[in-house]
């Protein structure tokens, strides 16, 4: 039995390979991402409104994903044909066309896998649902990111792509720098602890220390491209 299963799937963890059915056909998951981060997230079915919202909110933000090679997969417990029917109403509702593929978990195997799966909430069918769950996936199919909300709270679009600026900024800085609270795209980072005072006076001068153990410093395109 599917809900018999024990998630494989924790933080730093490398996110399990599997073949199922999606709104756009089969997929194999290591060969979709490629080698592209992903954003892997779920819903508790088909035809639900706060679902709607979402995917239609994701679907207006294709673009700006794949500018940051990250590609979207979302999970829903119906079938292909239910799946196909309801992005052709979000995309009626929202303007949005839906590109990227829809999982068809009807026996909730993936999401047991992923731990996506609330056993205290069931369906109609008496199965049980999955959470709003997010995963963010690296290249190297590692779980970088999980955020998990209950059925009631819809997520932040916002939140899910400036969660990926920042893990692609720490990535890309060789984990010198880390992002503080309510960080965005061209705020002040934050120095990592190792950084001793005299690394941080020779590598980066800019930088202005409230203690010992924070240092606010400046990111700009000449430091993105010498770390």
């Amino acid at each position: 039995m599917a809900t018999q299963l024990r998630p494989q799937v924790y933080l730093g963890s490398k996110a399990p390979n599997f073949q199922v059915q999606t709104s756009q056909g089969p997929i194999d998951f290591y060969e979709y991402i490629g080698d592209s981060w992903c954003m892997f997230f779920s819903h508790p079915a088909d035809f639900t409104p706060i679902c709607t919202t979402e995917i239609g909110a994701l679907a207006s933000l294709s673009s700006e994903f794949a500018s940051r090679g990250c590609k979207l997969l979302g999970l829903s417990t119906n079938n292909k044909a239910t799946h196909l029917k309801w992005l052709r109403d979000i995309e009626r509702i929202t303007g949005s066309k839906v590109d990227f593929p829809l999982i068809c978990d009807l026996d909730r195997r993936i999401g047991m896998m992923f731990g996506m799966i609330d056993l205290h909430s069931f369906d109609s069918e008496g199965k049980p649902t999955p959470f709003r769950s997010v995963f963010i996936i690296d290249p190297k199919k590692i779980v970088r990111l999980v955020q998990i909300y209950p059925l009631s709270t819809g997520r932040n679009t916002a939140e899910m792509l400036r969660c990926l600026d920042s893990l692609q900024l720490v990535d890309r800085t060789d984990h010198h720098f880390i992002t503080p609270v309510n960080w965005i795209p061209g705020d002040d980072v934050v120095l990592a602890p190792e950084i001793d005072h005299i690394t941080a006076e020779e590598k980066f001068p800019r930088h202005r220390t409230i203690r010992e153990y924070l240092k606010f410093a400046p990111i700009d395109p000449d430091t993105l491209q010498s770390h």
